[in-house]
């Protein structure tokens, strides 16, 4: 029996009477996690994490567990309850977390983040790690498998989290993630910063020991200076901030205008917070990803992925006849600039991409946007109904269709196109195609 058949034969079982393991996620060394349901506060979906019980640490793990529960931040994923239980005979701590679609570590396999999706991820991680450390706590272990995406929000886990300076709990083996002065297993303030400086190495090369060539723009050198071997030499988390989102306020932005992990392949149907499967794929663990990424964060920047359950999203389909406008717009993005023709269009807006973007594209990335125009052609709302393989180029295509412009009609009720955009590395196009409202 495999070991992934050792832990599925515990699915349908209920920890506590209270959280059924509807099925199981993933597994890291260390801990084991199910999705289950947390009907206290009427959400069908989140995620139990079950840990081996260590008499000698037990209380120190539930104590934090307990305190993290309090803590709000729109980028720190909810821990909702925790406690003990016995399971085929065996004692557990669980901590019951927010259900994670998708993890970074799902879409490093596929693809690297382009700097640009990098300095998008960093604004919400460096605002959850500043809330953190103004309290004296640490984050502990930042590695791509605790980059999660929560409802389309990049958050961190935080399971981990703990007080400067305290050792961990739960005995996990060191990594390349953890800093050369945590030999005892403590980690200070500085300790995240080269546990961010080491996933956004990951980020963008796929590997965590890789080298950052000789590039000098202000990512490469913060990358850089986060993995000084001398924690003094450092910057702090506060550094960082200032120097990618100097105009961030203090206060936590709200969730719904934070930027989101992107998203790479598929939209994966299950995630596994904060353990660490072996990987066959955002965030959070078990996923759903779009053919992305954002994780865009994100995409989805825009890139996060791949799942055996995934359900891939929706293609919409035009329900008129033929287009009646716009040709493809095969405009280069080296001038950025939007090609508009046929009677119907006014103007069309392509989202511009830059070189580096572009170089990352694999193939095409397809999105499809449904706006609705009023009677004097302007586009007064609009929805993804494909978001693609990305959850960057679904974001920079909804901000796009807010900006085409129609002809004036002559009925006083608003019409549907659905617009069509296309992506790959020599270019953008888009096209509208006429569509009967629902």
């Amino acid at each position: 029996m495999t070991e992934i058949e050792i832990w599925t034969k515990w699915e349908s079982q209920i920890v506590n009477g209270l959280f059924p393991l509807r099925r199981f996620l993933g597994r890291s060394n260390h801990s084991v996690v199910f999705l289950t349901e947390f009907r206290a506060q009427n959400l069908s979906k989140a995620a139990i994490k079950l840990v081996p019980a260590d008499p000698a640490l037990d209380e120190a793990q539930l104590s934090r567990w307990q305190r993290m529960a309090a803590l709000s931040h729109p980028h720190l994923v909810r821990i909702l309850d925790s406690g003990r239980c016995k399971l085929g005979g065996h004692p557990f701590l669980f901590v019951v977390m927010e259900y994670a679609e998708q993890t970074l570590a799902q879409i490093l396999p596929h693809r690297p983040l382009t700097p640009d999706e990098v300095r998008e991820m960093l604004i919400p991680t460096l605002g959850a790690l500043a809330y953190l450390h103004r309290k004296n706590l640490v984050q502990g272990q930042l590695k791509p498998t605790n980059f999660l995406v929560v409802n389309d929000q990049l958050k961190l886990a935080s399971d981990t989290i703990r007080p400067a300076g305290d050792p961990a709990t739960v005995m996990v083996k060191p990594s390349v993630y953890d800093p050369p002065e945590a030999k005892n297993g403590a980690i200070e303030a500085a300790g995240d910063v080269w546990g961010l400086g080491i996933t956004l190495v990951e980020a963008l090369t796929q590997n965590p020991a890789a080298a950052l060539g000789e590039s000098s723009d202000a990512l490469t050198g913060a990358v850089r200076r986060c993995l000084s071997p001398n924690p003094a030499a450092r910057p702090s988390i506060f550094d960082l901030q200032a120097q990618f989102s100097p105009a961030s306020a203090p206060a936590p932005a709200p969730a719904s205008s934070a930027p989101r992990l992107p998203a790479d392949l598929k939209a994966l149907s299950q995630a596994a917070p904060a353990a660490s499967p072996s990987k066959a794929r955002l965030l959070v663990p078990a996923i759903a990803v779009s053919v992305i990424v954002l994780v865009a964060i994100w995409a989805g920047m825009r890139p996060f992925r791949s799942r055996p359950n995934a359900t891939p999203p929706t293609s919409s389909t035009a329900q008129s006849a033929s287009p009646q406008s716009v040709s493809p717009a095969a405009s280069s993005q080296s001038s950025g600039a939007p090609v508009s023709s046929a009677a119907a269009v006014l103007h069309q807006e392509i989202p511009a991409l830059s070189r580096g973007t572009r170089d990352n594209i694999r193939g095409q990335i397809k999105v499809a946007v449904l706006v609705t125009v009023d009677r004097s052609g302007n586009v007064i709302g609009q929805t993804v109904e494909n978001r693609g393989s990305s959850r960057y180029f679904a974001r920079a295509s909804l901000e796009a269709a807010k900006k085409w412009r129609f002809a004036p009609a002559d009925s006083q009720d608003s019409r549907q196109w659905l617009l069509q955009f296309e992506f790959s590395r020599s270019g953008a196009a888009g096209q509208a195609i006429p569509r009967t409202p629902r």
